[in-house]
């Protein structure tokens, strides 16, 4: 089994992939090609993604029964240990934001000290 899913890629990359597989849902196409089409479609893949991502799942004999590919994403596959995981990168970190302006609000002040 084989699946591909592409975002924000040329609408005749998806055209072209519909003549081997089959698209099940916006840019996610699945099918069952030999070994040596499934690398050939990746390869037209990477080549006219342009501006988008792609990502390739397959399975194959391995301890988890599959792997993948990416293409132009933020998550990379890393090896651990003969185990396929996902990197995701930290995210930015973001400057503190400012709490509340110290002291008290006028609706605090109000029920405090009387509406006077």
């Amino acid at each position: 089994m084989t699946v591909i899913v592409l975002t924000n890629c040329p609408a005749g990359l998806r055209g072209f992939l519909t003549r081997w597989l089959l698209e099940i849902s916006a840019g996610v196409f699945v099918g069952n090609p030999s070994a040596r089409i499934r690398d050939a479609l990746w390869e037209e893949v990477q080549q006219y993604a342009g501006q988008g991502r792609a990502l390739l799942a397959h399975t194959t004999n391995n301890e988890q029964g599959f792997t993948f590919r990416t293409h132009d994403h933020a998550w990379h596959p890393i090896d651990h240990e003969g185990i396929t995981l996902i990197h995701r990168p930290a995210p930015n970190a973001s400057p503190p934001q400012a709490g509340p302006p110290s002291g008290w609000s006028r609706a605090s002040k109000r029920r405090r000290f009387g509406r006077g």
